[in-house]
């Protein structure tokens, strides 16, 4: 084989995109088809997650779309839905009247562990069980390397 045609033969930066996005894709819909409970949704627990992960638990609206997968409008109404479910709350922004401040309630919280649990198993299964520890940890070592340089 020529220098040319290896060169040709190397995956692209577009085909690594491609095959990313589309293992992506495939995985996220099977755990959002094999989550564990009805009693929110894949995107309420992304929310949920998200804010677990803070400090005190609570975040800015504004911050909170910059973690999540969904359009700002569409946060804004999933917010005000686990709002009125006690699972979430809002609070004014105490440095800017303009700005609300997400926090996580104690049975948010309860909530997403609740959950976790049953869906870090399916994680488990359908990442850890398909890779080896060190292609797992090479993924999240080129994942975190790819989501530092965006």
């Amino acid at each position: 084989m020529r220098t040319e045609e290896r060169v040709r033969a190397r995956p692209n930066a577009v085909t690594a995109w491609e095959a990313l996005f589309r293992a992506q894709v495939a995985v996220m819909r099977t755990l959002a088809a094999e989550f564990p409970t009805k009693d929110i949704s894949f995107n309420e627990y992304d929310v949920l997650f998200n804010l677990s992960r803070q400090p005190n638990r609570e975040l800015r609206l504004r911050d909170l779309n910059k973690h999540v997968l969904l359009t700002q409008p569409s946060v804004s109404r999933l917010v005000d839905r686990l709002t009125a479910r006690g699972l979430l709350a809002k609070c004014p922004e105490p440095s800017d009247a303009r700005g609300t401040v997400i926090r996580l309630t104690d049975d948010g919280f309860d909530m997403f562990r609740r959950v976790a649990v049953e869906h870090m198993k399916t994680i488990t299964e359908r990442v850890g069980g398909k890779l080896d520890p060190d292609e797992l940890e090479q993924l999240a070592r080129l994942c975190n390397k790819l989501r530092a340089g965006a």
